[in-house]
């Protein structure tokens, strides 16, 4: 199975988790580090939000880059529309010779609600299909110049006219990634996107036993462009005994690993326990 290795430009750093907050960004700064790692092999450079905009600096490292993947890690989907998620990740793909793969999240509902001040309209595991499928037919819309709508309960694009579409690029539609913690988003993967991005919680154990199934059990991969697996340096990649093809594979991405305790529940969902807090994977 592949290997990809990436790395991340303003991600939190150990004052930031303490609470002291974070240092002001620099144009310097960060295209210094897109090319140092440019330089030093690594395949992908990723942005999270975690304080700033994940799209802001893709202009910016795309410039200064040549080969390296970029993407975000991931931008968070409900507080912006199907629409404006992709018009920005259409743009990117082109502006950066199509090397942008979107990493979207859904976040928590406190965050959704209080933090960026927007509605939570209901679950999100059928609000994310439903987002994924609405942008992907925007895509479809944007690149044959001529309508694609979608129609669903949380999510309606029924209008496009020629002066605001974007028109066709020179590469595919940016690939996408979701973050997956429980099985439904995982098999969401499978179905929709072409790659995964775990939390930063998740272990080796609790991939195999949880994630990896779910993906499985999506069936028949819609899966573009994807497989393969990028896992912390240390560690090495033991595939469960009936691993799926290649082919039928998302990309799987662990930011780090801390201990996880996984079981099963009376209901029989997966249950992981981390850092003494434990959380139900529906």
């Amino acid at each position: 199975m592949g290997m990809n290795v990436e790395t991340v430009v303003l991600g939190p750093d150990t004052d930031q988790y303490a609470g002291k907050g974070q240092p002001a960004t620099r144009i310097a700064h960060i295209r210094q580090v897109a090319q140092r790692m440019e330089a030093l092999g690594f395949d992908g450079l990723t942005t999270p939000e975690a304080g700033h905009d994940p799209f802001l600096p893709i202009p910016l490292m795309a410039e200064h880059t040549q080969a390296i993947q970029l993407g975000t890690n991931v931008a968070i989907a409900f507080p912006r529309s199907p629409m404006v998620t992709a018009q920005i990740a259409w743009d990117l793909q082109q502006l950066s010779g199509g090397r942008f793969r979107l990493g979207l999240g859904s976040q928590v509902k406190a965050h959704v609600q209080r933090r960026y001040a927007t509605p939570w309209t209901g679950p999100p595991g059928p609000r994310m299909r439903e987002y994924l499928e609405c942008m992907q037919a925007m895509f479809e819309t944007f690149q044959q110049a001529k309508p694609s709508f979608y129609q669903g309960e949380h999510y309606q694009f029924s209008m496009m006219n020629p002066f605001f579409n974007p028109g066709p690029i020179d590469h595919p539609a940016p690939e996408i990634l979701i973050a997956a913690v429980n099985p439904y988003m995982a098999q969401l993967a499978g179905e929709l996107c072409d790659g995964l991005r775990l939390h930063p919680i998740a272990t080796f154990d609790f991939t195999h036993k949880v994630v990896i199934p779910a993906v499985a059990a999506a069936g028949p991969m819609r899966i573009r462009r994807g497989g393969g697996a990028v896992l912390p340096g240390r560690a090495r990649y033991a595939a469960p005994r009936a691993r799926p093809r290649r082919s039928q594979l998302p990309d799987v991405f662990v930011l780090r690993q801390e201990p996880v305790e996984v079981h099963r529940g009376e209901d029989g969902r997966a249950i992981g326990r981390a850092g003494g807090r434990q959380s139900q994977c529906e």
